[in-house]
């Protein structure tokens, strides 16, 4: 496949345009979450506890701006924000459960147990 350009960026194919949009630590966990349910900050925060605040924030911020979360704000005090997975987004799932069991079966092969099967200590245990 020839390269293409999309954003200012050159891209040399399509399993790397689409990990533009969903790639990285945090994305797929966000998305995965969304997907389940709709999210206050707050609250995609504790389920997330190894993410930092600038990084949560700037991490929605680019799944909103590809258009596969949107953000409702309430006019409500305190403010009131809620993120949702769009319709778009729900297209990523299927590949975000392919990566998973993916992952796991890797976890399985080098003897990593999960947090799913086993109490195992932190440094061995994955959370989805």
């Amino acid at each position: 496949m020839p390269d293409f350009i999309y954003d200012h960026k050159v891209y040399y194919n399509p399993v790397e345009f689409a990990l533009h949009f969903i790639g990285g630590t945090w994305k797929m966990p966000i998305l995965w979450r969304l997907n389940q349910n709709t999210m206050r900050y707050s609250e995609l925060k504790k389920s997330l506890p190894h993410i930092t605040h600038k990084m949560l924030s700037s991490q929605l911020r680019d799944l909103e701006k590809h258009e596969l979360i949107t953000r409702k704000v309430y006019a409500a005090v305190p403010p009131k924000v809620e993120y949702s997975i769009t319709a778009k987004g729900k297209k990523a799932v299927p590949l975000i459960v392919a990566i998973r069991e993916y992952g796991l079966s890797l976890m399985k092969e080098k003897g990593i147990k999960t947090a799913e099967k086993s109490s195992a200590t932190k440094s061995k245990t994955v959370k989805a």
